[in-house]
């Protein structure tokens, strides 16, 4: 459980360290906002284009040989990404995204295989230490780069230091590695019948559309928010509120919405507290940041875990169930690979954060439209995923 535990530190904080420093990273290096948007982007570009591939890896090398390398190499990653040569931070960020995504993939196939009794408390557990170091490392970003003096790229490589402690600690997992139950590619990959399912791809858009708010929001807000008076390292915290208020949502949701034969009830407020919070930014911000950053956070905390819970109530078998998730993760996250660099193009576009927003806002209809679809009392037929 530990060594679960241990993984789950890792799987974010990596990413969301980088937000709040962006407009550093901007003056040091001179990128455009385009640009910047990729250093968050690329990871998710990893996650997609990993993601079918990586219970493979477990089941040719052993899922804790495949752990540690992935600890070991996010490690050496997030120390080229702090090095000073501009094709390094974004080689370095998309090595991030590689060793994250194995991760990902594969601490879901460990809990299974070594603790399937207590599957769904370990899940619980290293989803909630996840988000709850992932929200703290937004908030000490700026303390550790201004505060303490570090600059940027220290502050960005102090999270190779849990990555390697991590790896340290596996060595001996990696050593008595076992071979992975049932993750072969052919039974993770989406059957031809899956593409051409309807209801799966209402999932896969809910997915990948919650996924880029989310993202959009964990790259862009600390600027947003600036703009509007905001210290830099006030508006770490307001990442880390955003983040903290959706750690209760993620838990209470799937639980709210496995009462509803429908989910869609449930999708649809869950897209329209990410709108309420990217509508108040727009024409309230100042005091009220904090509760739209809480509206944010309660909205994407729960469009997570629903997203994830969708799988299995979508899917008439497990069999089925890990096709939708394997789908609905790979594209969705190549979908969500846009939505930093876009937002930060749109801004260097239109000079302000008003049409970037408008557009966010856009999409949460979308999430919204898509939930009702992927929320409907219906299953992936057998003849579609077979």
């Amino acid at each position: 459980m530990a060594a679960i535990l241990l993984v789950a530190v890792n799987l974010r904080a990596p990413i969301t360290s980088v937000g709040p420093l962006l407009d550093d990273i901007q003056s040091s290096t001179g990128i455009s906002g385009g640009a910047a948007g990729l250093v968050t982007t690329l990871p998710l570009v990893a996650f997609g284009l990993l993601s079918l591939v990586a219970s493979g890896l477990g089941r040719r090398f052993g899922v804790e040989r495949v752990l540690f390398g992935a600890l070991l190499v996010l490690g050496l990653g997030i120390a080229l990404r702090s090095s000073p040569s501009l094709a390094a931070l974004f080689s370095g960020t998309f090595i991030v995204g590689l060793a994250i995504a194995l991760g990902n993939v594969l601490l879901p196939v460990l809990i299974k295989r070594d603790l399937p009794a207590r599957a769904g408390l370990l899940t619980g557990m290293y989803t909630a230490t996840m988000s709850t170091v992932a929200a703290l490392a937004s908030g000490v970003s700026v303390p550790l780069a201004s505060g303490a003096g570090l600059g940027w790229r220290w502050a960005l490589a102090f999270w190779a230091v849990p990555a390697l402690v991590a790896a340290v600690l596996w060595l001996p997992r990696a050593r008595k590695a076992l071979p992975a139950a049932d993750t072969s590619t052919a039974s993770q990959r989406p059957s031809g019948g899956l593409w051409r399912s309807p209801l799966a791809w209402q999932v896969t858009l809910f997915m990948g559309l919650q996924s880029v708010v989310f993202y959009v929001c964990i790259t862009w807000l600390p600027a947003i928010v600036r703009e509007d008076g905001l210290s830099a390292a006030q508006a770490g915290w307001m990442v880390f509120l955003m983040q903290i208020v959706g750690i209760p949502a993620s838990l209470v949701a799937p639980v709210i919405a496995e009462r509803f034969r429908s989910q869609r009830l449930p999708l649809v407020a869950a897209a329209s507290a990410s709108g309420a919070g990217i509508l108040g930014l727009m024409f309230s911000g100042g005091a009220a940041t904090p509760l739209w950053a809480a509206f944010l956070g309660l909205g994407q905390g729960a469009c997570i875990s629903l997203a994830l819970t969708l799988f299995a109530l979508r899917a008439p078998d497990a069999g089925r169930a890990a096709e939708l998730s394997s789908m609905a993760q790979s594209v969705g996250y190549l979908l969500s690979a846009t939505g930093p660099a876009a937002f930060g193009l749109l801004y260097d576009v239109s000079g302000g954060w008003t049409a970037p927003l408008a557009a966010l806002l856009a999409v949460t209809v979308c999430l919204a439209v898509s939930g009702i679809g992927a929320g409907r009392d219906a299953r992936v037929a057998p003849s579609e995923a077979s």
